[in-house]
């Protein structure tokens, strides 16, 4: 029996995943949480949930390419947050067929279950830039904080939900074959679904590493005081948004299903929220106090020059707007970090003014 006051959120060990549920229990909801515990990092995010909400929380241990698994857990949902994924470029190109399965079959999954039940529930799924491609058609010019458009509104607002699809890499490819699933879901089969496009999300419980996750990652190195490998030439520009901004976001479309059936939203920090790939090292080594050790190589597949997205779409049908700058959520990230590592972490410099020295930039996803 569907159980109205139920939740689903799908990879809801993950970073956003953990993120949510903690803020839907918090307000006295009850979340089932699938997860097949893969990622590093996914089980401490779970075991601080359950310390955190007690039986309010329901934990699922499986995988979305699981149909039985998803059509049990689905069932007893009113709604669904739908974030399981392989969310590495890298990862795509050693194992296309295991990502294609995770991140098309898995939202096929979801998309079945959801449209074979009496009321089917809404779904929301988190997709990529990536689907855009390289964007190497984007005419741009280096500035002095990194590449520019040379359309002025392109660089006043960024990439909009007109700019073709182009997927690159089998990453893309999965993630822009879900995502077009969930958008003709709305039109062929009337569910309440909605997409957004994500662009370099970070903030508390983010597990960075070099292939996913690269705010946090470079954190991490400046707080291990580990050397950090960079690729490209550093003056990549992306616009970050914190993931409390995000939250804001989807709780918002949620609100307004379905007035919002059907569409496909880009979200991330903005032009306001924008920076080069060189400048936040700079930021982080202004935080740390102390210059970070940085090597670096060539350009990855797919890395984009410039992408930042063009959030008016969403501002105009939820209100929306970020309210994090990335100063702030920098230091709360970094506060998050120093306090998860304990007594045990190396001693940190204490934070200075003063400029540090520009360096190579890595791909940002």
């Amino acid at each position: 029996m569907s159980d109205s006051r139920l939740t689903l959120i799908t990879g809801g060990a993950g970073f956003v995943g953990s993120n949510l549920a903690h803020r839907l229990l918090s307000a006295g909801e009850r979340v089932l949480v699938l997860d097949n515990l893969s990622r590093p990092g996914v089980a401490d995010n779970l075991q601080w949930l359950r310390a955190q909400h007690g039986e309010r929380l329901s934990v699922a241990v499986q995988d979305v390419r699981d149909g039985a698994a998803v059509r049990e857990a689905v069932a007893r949902a009113r709604r669904v947050f739908h974030f399981a994924a392989q969310v590495a470029v890298t990862t795509s190109l050693a194992d296309p067929h295991g990502d294609f399965e995770t991140n098309a079959l898995g939202t096929l999954n979801v998309l079945e279950a959801a449209r074979r039940q009496a009321v089917p529930p809404s779904v929301l799924i988190t997709s990529t830039n990536k689907v855009y491609g390289a964007l190497d058609d984007v005419p741009l010019r280096l500035g002095d904080e990194g590449y520019v458009p040379h359309d002025p509104h392109l660089a006043a607002h960024g990439i909009g939900e007109d700019r073709p699809l182009d997927f690159h890499s089998p990453y893309g490819c999965s993630k822009g074959a879900a995502d077009q699933y969930v958008r003709d879901y709305a039109r062929s089969f009337g569910l309440d679904t909605v997409v957004l496009r994500m662009s370099c999300i970070y903030g508390q419980r983010q597990f960075g590493t070099e292939d996913q996750g690269w705010v946090a990652h470079f954190m991490l190195r400046a707080l291990q005081r580990q050397p950090l490998t960079l690729y490209g030439d550093g003056q990549q520009v992306r616009d970050v948004l914190h993931v409390d901004d995000l939250l804001d976001a989807m709780l918002r479309l949620d609100a307004r299903l379905p007035e919002v059936r059907g569409r496909i939203f880009n979200i991330g920090g903005g032009a306001a929220n924008a920076v080069s790939l060189r400048r936040m090292v700079t930021m982080i080594e202004a935080l740390q106090g102390e210059p970070m050790a940085v090597g670096h190589d060539g350009w990855r597949t797919g890395d984009q020059r410039y992408y930042v997205s063009d959030t008016r779409a969403l501002q105009a049908a939820t209100g929306w707007r970020p309210r994090v700058g990335v100063a702030e959520g920098l230091a709360r990230l970094r506060e998050w970090l120093r306090e998860r590592a304990g007594p045990a972490a190396a001693p940190l410099a204490p934070a200075f003014a003063g400029a540090a020295t520009p360096l190579h930039g890595t791909e940002a996803a």
